[in-house]
């Protein structure tokens, strides 16, 4: 696999072509997943839960993000390492930009945060200054409490109006991706027709543009309830590079997700 790069992925979304990421945390699954041709690394505040057995991805803090990032940095291979602002960095501008600086030394190339409309100003500050950014809607993570659970969010046509034009807000001011989570597949779609960036999905049917699971999820060791979204991919396989592969390559041919892991 040649290098990955932004330009990368907007020629696959121009020609239609579906491209594959994948949560890492250390040098040692990056390579693996890098190697299974996996072309998105995230290191995800997930590691709050997969990693740290915290509920939520709360407790994930600057330094516990940094230092997953090296460690993924290291390993990454030919793939693009995209990583996640943890809670409250976007409390202020002058800390976006300094949490930022200190993720992009740490490796990252890609920065995702959380937010709506609202963050168009820190977006194009973001952009301004260098640090690609990819925004997340739909279920976001750090405001599950606000939203009274994980649950699937654009159901109500008011509610998937406001997302489909956060996003091209948000595209308008510098995003350079986006990634939505829990939403109904038509919406999917919709947001993914509506920007020119690409759209990566978890749980947003098979009609964006690129597609997203937690490592762990791939692996079939999710503990408690196994999201719909979600499809163990080692059952089928001997190893896991086999099981990194045939995400990738179920990805890469639109055979996942199917119509059971959508909304």
């Amino acid at each position: 696999m040649k290098t990955v790069t932004l330009s990368t992925l907007q020629a696959y979304k121009q020609a239609g072509e579906s491209f594959s990421c994948l949560t890492a945390y250390d040098a040692t699954f990056a390579r693996t997943a890098s190697d299974a041709g996996i072309e998105v690394l995230l290191v995800g505040d997930s590691l709050g839960m997969v990693l740290q057995g915290h509920h939520s991805t709360l407790p994930v803090t600057l330094a516990d993000v940094c230092y997953h990032t090296r460690c993924v940095a290291r390993g990454k291979g030919n793939s693009l390492l995209m990583v996640d602002l943890p809670f409250m960095s976007n409390a202020s501008l002058e800390r976006l930009l300094l949490d930022a600086g200190e993720l992009m030394r740490a490796g990252a190339e890609l920065i995702k945060v959380e937010g709506e409309a609202w963050m168009a100003d820190d977006i194009r500050e973001l952009t301004r200054r260098g640090v690609p950014v990819c925004v997340h809607l739909g279920l976001t993570p750090q405001t599950v409490y606000q939203l009274g659970g994980y649950k699937v969010q654009g159901r109500e046509t008011e509610r998937a109006e406001q997302i489909i034009a956060d996003a091209c807000t948000l595209v308008d001011a510098g995003a350079s991706l986006v990634l939505l989570e829990c939403v109904p597949a038509d919406l999917g779609r919709a947001v993914s027709e509506a920007v020119s960036v690409p759209v990566i999905g978890i749980g947003a049917g098979p009609d964006v543009d690129g597609q997203i699971l937690v490592m762990h999820d791939v692996l079939g060791v999710t503990h408690g309830r196994t999201p719909r979204f979600v499809k163990n991919f080692l059952a089928e396989t001997d190893d896991i590079a086999g099981a990194f592969r045939r995400y990738h390559e179920d990805v890469k041919a639109r055979r996942f997700p199917a119509e059971e892991h959508c909304f």
